[in-house]
């Protein structure tokens, strides 16, 4: 019997690249601009979804290949490690790209009713903003602000909100994790606990040579390292991912899950202590934002001075929806505790593979 296809946008990012072992019963098409480093079978296609002619190159692949669920991953997260600084270019890709994807979808199926049955979105805890007075739900308004990457994924959440009515037939899931953790990824606040020099300058580079660390800066006064966080284990969003293909498709249009680790939050002082950094402290969200203008000029950090207030406030989240939508298998999906997930970003790769 031929196996399921599933159609994975962005394979070569760090979920995607997660993901792909896990789909063994799956004929995958992965889709992304360079394959996945992974020796997993699947059907790559490389596509730029920043193009606006995308769109029927995408309708193309799904009408011929029939696949049971398209799995939308392509975002971009780090500019200066995916080579993207044009915010335009970010957001043709982030944004516009989310809507080539649904509208080739939508055309599929409205000439298919064995079209698409599951679209799976995974937006961000980013959308809903960066200083929270309260874990929120998932109809709690999405507020975000000053960081392009969370702007974008407020804006592309909104667009599958919007058209996952036009997907007949289709069950349309949107995920939005708390801060992925974990051995082997990387991004803005991984790279600011771990100190690691990710710029592309010659200056970064020999930094990186010689095993430099960066101190981890926070802004003086008590209510900064007070501050909680989450953090979910890309791992345990991959089995989601996962466990959500195996699922029968929902009766409801639109299902909306938080999704972070078991247990509590973490403080930012907790978060310092275990990740074993040198901190200093700054006058204020103004002054750090000027320390990381001048390391991101100087090509030394990664960190976009923009990203200032996801890295001081406080933003955590109920995830009670997401231990009644696994029920029994929650603790079989979700392996890590928050606390777990953000030590495992410390232990090497190998380790945690």
């Amino acid at each position: 019997m031929a196996k399921p296809v599933v159609v994975v946008t962005g394979i070569a990012g760090n979920l995607g690249s997660r993901l792909l072992p896990l789909l063994g019963r799956y004929a995958v098409i992965g889709v992304d601009l360079c394959p996945p480093k992974c020796d997993s079978e699947l059907q790559f296609e490389k596509l730029d979804l920043g193009e606006e002619s995308s769109t029927r190159a995408f309708y193309e692949l799904v009408r011929d290949t029939c696949p049971q669920a398209v799995v939308h991953l392509a975002f971009v997260i780090d500019p200066v490690r995916t080579g993207v600084l044009d915010v335009e270019r970010m957001w043709q890709i982030n944004v516009a790209g989310t809507a080539r994807v649904m509208e080739a979808v939508t055309e599929v199926n409205r000439t298919n009713e064995n079209g698409v049955k599951q679209f799976i979105f995974p937006s961000s805890v980013s959308a809903y903003g960066p200083d929270l007075p309260s874990a929120v739900s998932e109809d709690s308004p999405l507020q975000a602000h000053t960081l392009p990457y969370a702007v974008h994924k407020k804006e592309s959440d909104q667009v599958v909100q919007q058209r996952c009515a036009a997907l007949r037939g289709c069950s349309v899931y949107i995920l939005r994790p708390h801060i992925f953790a974990g051995a082997s990824v990387e991004n803005y606040l991984m790279g600011a606990f771990r100190g690691t020099p990710n710029g592309k300058s010659a200056r970064a580079e020999r930094m990186r040579a010689a095993g430099k660390r960066l101190p981890c800066m926070v802004p003086r006064g008590r209510q900064y390292l007070e501050n909680k966080i989450q953090f979910i284990h890309v791992d345990d969003m991959a089995r989601l991912l996962r466990h959500i293909l195996q699922r029968e498709p929902e009766t409801q249009r639109l299902t909306v899950l938080n999704v972070a680790g078991a247990g509590d939050p973490l403080t930012f002082a907790r978060c310092i202590e275990i990740a074993q950094a040198k901190l200093i402290r700054v006058p204020g969200r103004w002054g750090m934002r000027q320390v990381l203008k001048f390391l991101w000029r100087q090509g030394i950090s990664a960190i976009p001075p923009e990203a200032v207030p996801y890295m001081t406030g406080q933003y955590i989240m109920n995830t009670d929806r997401l231990r009644r939508f696994l029920g029994p298998e929650y603790e079989h999906v979700i392996r890590y505790s928050v606390t777990d997930a953000f030590a495992d970003s410390f232990r090497p790769l190998s380790a945690s593979a």
